[in-house]
């Protein structure tokens, strides 16, 4: 019986060993952490995330062959295949900062793998790490090794937040890259038999380490970069009277391109897309390939401007000013179905606001208030940190209220931004909205998910990105 341990339990951990459990009655599998109350969370009826189906998952394989632990020396040494999902952050300061990853904890835990392992062991990346790092674990583990063997493997995590657990059920591929040596053959084909319980053959893909590493920080670089693009286009699209959503249509009918992350919002979010593609243009900039650096450094600057562009109609569409007024914020995580809201650009778009002395009174079904107070007050390279290492309570913004439902949000505000997709923001009751509101009442959509004749109708003035300008908006200059 295969023994498989896991060190971190976050978005990636939980889920995807949770899936392996269901898929793989006979192995055990035991996800640890050294932050107790998440491993309590996941214990208990309340899960330390949200994502639709992981209850359902882990209620029938909790107990059985799937258990959560903070006794992460014991779990690690009983294990034959280890995965590691730990935090792997933008480095803050010191060389490579504000675009290397910091490698802090990927390396304590290689050092603490190599301290208590009495057997051989497999050791699988699943951390999003940048190109090379196996060859650094490596040695950490070969040079305190004792005698036993490690072989390492990447195999990066393609899931998308919101259909996590769909994703794990039917992954589009499966990557598993190793050595490419007797022993790091066996390795890969080892994890391959475990994926093997209910992927196909065909969608499980080999490779060299170095190639796993590289591919998954350049599916995110395309990615995010279909979103700048739109992005983009939704600017021009603005200035010249042309729809994005039309434009976004004609080109996705082009097989070549393809429909999918053609939606052009107020900015990408979530916790891989802005830090995979620093990473590449860092290890770009140590390769010499500075006019590819350039090339992929763009993707995030678009991503900045679309936020401060939003943050500029709205001041600009209220008589230039928002201070003092309050703005309604419909959803604070970074996209619709998950409760994450690491680099969320509602945080973008709410300190500019804040900056312009407006009231925020904020919504969102899954975020609770602690978690938006702690990100719109603490700087970045704190909230980073492991939760066990960050400040106890944040800064209560006394600008900022969280509140309970969007009619409340709602009632008394000049404006509402809406910054996330949820499904019930569509079929709130608007006409009720609108008489609470002060007049005249704007809706600045986000996402581009209102119904924006029906809003006109009502009365509300409305913004929507990359859509032909309202009268009113044509009036008022596109920069604050």
């Amino acid at each position: 019986m295969v023994k498989i341990c896991c060190i971190g339990a976050g978005y990636v951990g939980g889920p995807t060993m949770a899936v392996i459990a269901l898929k793989c009655p006979k192995i055990e599998v035991v996800v640890v952490d050294i932050f107790e109350p998440r491993i309590i969370a996941w214990n208990s009826d309340q899960l330390p995330i949200y994502e639709p189906g992981l209850d359902d998952v882990v209620k029938q394989c909790r107990g059985k062959n799937l258990f959560f632990s903070k006794d992460v020396e014991k779990h690690v040494a009983e294990a034959d295949i280890v995965f590691v999902s730990v935090n792997t952050p933008t480095k803050t300061q010191g060389l490579g900062a504000g675009k290397a990853a910091d490698l802090t904890y990927w390396e304590s835990a290689a050092r603490m793998i190599a301290d208590v392992s009495k057997s051989d062991k497999i050791v699988v990346e699943k951390s999003t790490v940048p190109v090379k790092t196996a060859e650094a674990i490596e040695k950490i583990l070969t040079h305190n090794s004792k005698g036993i063997n490690f072989q390492i493997l990447s195999n990066p995590e393609f899931l998308a937040e919101g259909t996590a657990i769909q994703d794990l059920f039917k992954p589009d591929r499966v990557l598993i890259g190793g050595r490419e040596t007797p022993e790091g053959q066996k390795a890969i084909q080892a994890l391959k038999d475990v994926y093997a319980h209910w992927v196909p053959a065909e969608r499980i893909i080999c490779t060299n380490l170095w190639s796993a590493e590289l591919s998954k920080l350049a599916a995110n670089a395309f990615l995010a970069q279909r979103i700048s693009s739109v992005n983009a286009m939704s600017a021009l699209c603005e200035a010249t009277g042309a729809d994005v959503s039309q434009v976004s249509h004609a080109i996705g009918k082009d097989t070549r391109i393809g429909p999918k992350f053609l939606n052009a919002s107020v900015g990408f979010g979530g916790s891989c897309f802005q830090k995979d593609i620093l990473n590449l243009v860092y290890i770009c900039e140590c390769n010499g390939l500075t006019e590819v650096a350039n090339y992929w450094k763009q993707v995030v600057r678009v991503n900045e401007y679309q936020k401060t562009r939003f943050v500029n109609r709205v001041v600009s569409s209220m008589f230039n000013t928002v201070s003092g007024k309050k703005i309604a914020i419909l959803g604070f995580a970074f996209k619709k179905d998950t409760g994450d809201t690491r680099e969320t650009p509602a945080i973008g778009v709410c300190q500019g606001l804040l900056g312009d002395k407006a009231i925020l009174s904020i919504y969102d079904p899954q975020v609770p208030q602690e978690q938006i107070q702690r990100d719109l007050s603490m700087h970045k390279s704190e909230l980073d940190k492991p939760p066990h290492l960050r400040p106890v309570s944040p800064v209560a913004i006394e600008q900022v209220t969280c509140v309970r439902d969007a009619y409340e949000a709602t009632k008394g505000a000049h404006g509402i931004c809406v910054l996330t997709e949820w499904d019930e923001f569509k079929t709130l009751d608007y006409q009720k909205i609108y008489n609470d509101m002060q007049k005249p009442a704007f809706v600045f959509d986000g996402r581009n998910v209102m119904d924006v004749d029906k809003l006109r109708q009502i009365g509300f003035i409305v913004y929507s990105i990359g859509k032909p300008l309202d009268a009113w908006l044509k009036d008022m200059p596109a920069v604050a």
